[in-house]
């Protein structure tokens, strides 16, 4: 499965600023707490690094709340870049955009980074490398925040999808049909346990690793450098 096409087309890109929102449960106050959490660490003026940040919507909350924070908003996808473009609008002044992986982030060293809707695009061993990637632009205490899907370790992977996807179906509330569209995404997405996730973060070089989001297949965490 190429888990990037669908960021490169035309008429799914159109439709990312509207459709996410809607799948996933507390968009807005997932980028709330995120900015919340880095703010613990980083200072008023602080540089502020951002993987898989296509799309903008979250540069735009960090811009917004954070009017000293400088981004560098790294993605693989040039269309989803030149949409967090018009997303950010003159906010845009404050992100540098860099197509590529994290292998082409700035060095930094950054005060703060934050990689939401992105991980469970990667394979286990990809997903190491893109957080080594990241902890190593970062600087010494600043906090990193991921998001993604995930599920409660020695539960049912497909059953976690099963809710997320009834959530975003709004109209027509068939079960069957999100439980079957569960399993294609669960035999397509390199999806992780929770156990696994914090066991990859901690072998990325992080620590005090803690849960502060869970609904239904989406957990996020917030983790020391």
């Amino acid at each position: 499965m190429d888990t990037l096409r669908p960021f490169t087309d035309a008429t799914a890109v159109a439709r990312y600023a509207e459709e996410t929102p809607r799948k996933v449960p507390g968009y807005a106050d997932l980028h709330r707490m995120a900015m919340l959490l880095l703010a613990e660490r980083a200072p008023e003026i602080a540089d502020i690094l951002v993987y898989g940040a296509g799309g903008g919507l979250e540069l735009k909350a960090f811009a917004e709340a954070r009017p000293g924070w400088r981004l560098a908003g790294v993605d693989p996808s040039a269309e989803m870049l030149d949409l967090a473009r018009d997303v950010l609008g003159p906010l845009g002044m404050r992100a540098e955009l860099i197509q590529g992986y994290m292998d082409d982030a700035p060095q930094g060293p950054f005060d703060g980074a934050a990689c939401l809707l992105t991980l469970h695009f990667l394979d286990r061993e990809e997903r190491l490398k893109a957080l080594q990637a990241m902890r190593c632009r970062m600087k010494p205490g600043a906090l990193l925040v991921v998001a993604h899907h995930s599920y409660p370790a020695g539960s049912d992977l497909p059953s976690w999808l099963a809710r997320s996807v009834a959530f975003a179906d709004t109209a027509s509330h068939d079960l069957a049909k999100a439980a079957a569209s569960a399993e294609t995404m669960s035999s397509h997405l390199p999806i992780l346990s929770s156990d696994d996730e914090e066991a990859l973060l901690g072998r990325a070089g992080f620590c005090d690793i803690a849960l502060f989001y869970a609904a239904f297949s989406f957990r996020g965490w917030v983790a020391t450098a």
